[in-house]
């Protein structure tokens, strides 16, 4: 796998700042300050205790750095890689004190967004060999999208919209109130510029014929079997994106991928992922 491009700074470094500043509270790390001497160093290690999918060591590594530049991080296994129990993850030298402040936000980071693309690569490998690829939704945790949209391309997933800005996607709420799926689709047609792709999500056979006789770019297709899944794919026959959505687990995923759509969108690998276990142990 390619090493991902980092997110640039200006989205980086307001999340960790953050997440510091909620932990420091009003007084700092009373704890280090009382215990540690303020000329104390220390070196340690971020290990894996379990196996899975690495993501967010940048903003693990910003997290101590942010606290004393003087703390030195190195990264033997960057985002997507493959961890074994007992694997470094993070390798930190420098101050105790700051680094025993910083380790609880940086822990909560990486554990979290290893959790999202361990989550991923789950769903990736039960996808092979099909051609369908995983992709996450906009369920994702207030403040994380960034970093949990990065984590789900470190598990060999893709991207689906970042905002309700980049993208027309026509959900069921959308058309009831629009009138049916044709005036939906019409209004949206009317209403964005030439570079703007249109999805829309159906529930049936009937709606995605409708979808397809107004030309949509994308169609998502919500809680269908893989037999319909199956039917949607020859309807399509290549003119639009096709998605499935719904009841997407480990182990659907490889029945709905054989169905031949071209992705598979799953909420929980973002909003709802296990942690991967991971641990800070200080070295003599």
């Amino acid at each position: 796998m390619e090493a991902l491009p980092p997110l640039p700074a200006l989205l980086l470094e307001p999340v960790v700042r953050a997440a510091l500043a909620e932990d420091l509270g009003r007084a700092g790390d009373i704890t280090s300050a009382a215990v540690i001497p303020a000329e104390a160093r220390m070196r340690g290690v971020v290990a894996a205790r379990q196996p899975g999918t690495v993501a967010g060591t940048d903003a693990a590594a910003l997290a101590f750095r942010l606290l004393d530049p003087a703390v030195a991080v190195s990264v033997p296994r960057p985002d997507g890689s493959r961890v074994a129990p007992g694997d470094a993850v993070l390798r930190i030298e420098g101050p105790a004190r700051p680094i025993l402040a910083a380790e609880r936000v940086a822990l909560n980071l990486l554990c979290h967004l290893s959790g999202v693309a361990t989550a991923t690569a789950s769903l990736v490998a039960a996808a092979r060999p099909h051609k369908a690829r995983i992709a996450c939704t906009r369920k994702t945790t207030p403040g994380l999208r960034a970093l949990e949209k990065l984590a789900v391309r470190a598990g060999g997933g893709v991207n689906h919209r970042f905002g309700l800005d980049d993208a027309v996607l026509i959900k069921d709420n959308h058309i009831a109130v629009a009138g049916g799926v044709r005036p939906a689709i019409a209004r949206a047609r009317a209403a964005v510029g030439h570079l703007v792709r249109i999805e829309v999500e159906v529930d049936t056979l009937d709606q995605l014929d409708e979808a397809l006789a107004e030309g949509v770019d994308a169609v998502l297709l919500d809680n269908m079997t893989p037999d319909q899944l199956r039917e949607a794919v020859r309807r399509v026959g290549g003119r639009a994106v096709t998605e499935a959505s719904g009841r997407v687990t480990a182990e659907t995923v490889p029945a709905i991928a054989a169905a031949g759509v071209d992705l598979i969108s799953a909420g929980w690998i973002t909003h709802s992922a296990p942690i991967l276990d991971l641990g800070l142990d200080g070295e003599e």
